[in-house]
């Protein structure tokens, strides 16, 4: 059963409304394809030998939004949020599992990730750059990539909750 309710990106906006509608929208996507699981469902993989699993999705979804909203964007420098050690410049952890992260600390963490990401793109223009890999990115990029890893790892979500429970769609 879902509980959160998932805001329809209006059909006609400005581009940065846009941007942040769709984003906010492959967002509450990730969380519903969770909800109404237990601990243990979302810890369960979706077929062998991968080891990916709804809770290490929403772990990895936090990892990928502190590093392109704080380290990328303003280049705060925080440590990764499941394994100190990993380098705080790779996106690609926090699929890892351990048995002290629960759904709802993770989603915890996930949802203050989310806060930090709004705070930090408030007063920026979609225009404005950051130092990336030895050039500039544009916060319009990072809207639109975020985008693209949250519409790739819900279809990831989409087939692992299906051989959980059979659901489908959301």
């Amino acid at each position: 059963m879902t509980t959160t309710e998932r805001p329809m990106p209006p059909l006609d906006a400005d581009e940065r409304t846009a941007l942040e509608s769709w984003l906010d929208f492959y967002r509450t996507t990730l969380v519903m394809k969770c909800e109404g699981l237990s601990d243990e469902q979302v810890r369960r993989t979706s077929v062998t030998p991968s080891p990916l699993t709804l809770l290490g999705l929403l772990q990895h979804m936090a990892e990928v939004e502190r590093n392109w909203f704080r380290r990328v964007l303003t280049g705060e420098e925080v440590a990764p949020i499941y394994d100190p050690r990993a380098d705080p410049d790779a996106s690609d952890g926090g699929f890892d599992l351990t048995e002290s992260v629960s759904f709802a600390t993770a989603r915890a963490t996930w949802e203050a990730e989310i806060a930090h990401a709004r705070s930090n793109c408030v007063a920026r223009e979609l225009d404005g750059t950051s130092p990336f890999m030895g050039g500039d990115v544009t916060l319009r990029w990072i809207y639109l990539h975020m985008i693209a890893e949250y519409a790739r790892h819900n279809g990831h979500a989409d087939l692992i909750r299906e051989r959980i429970d059979g659901t489908t769609g959301v």
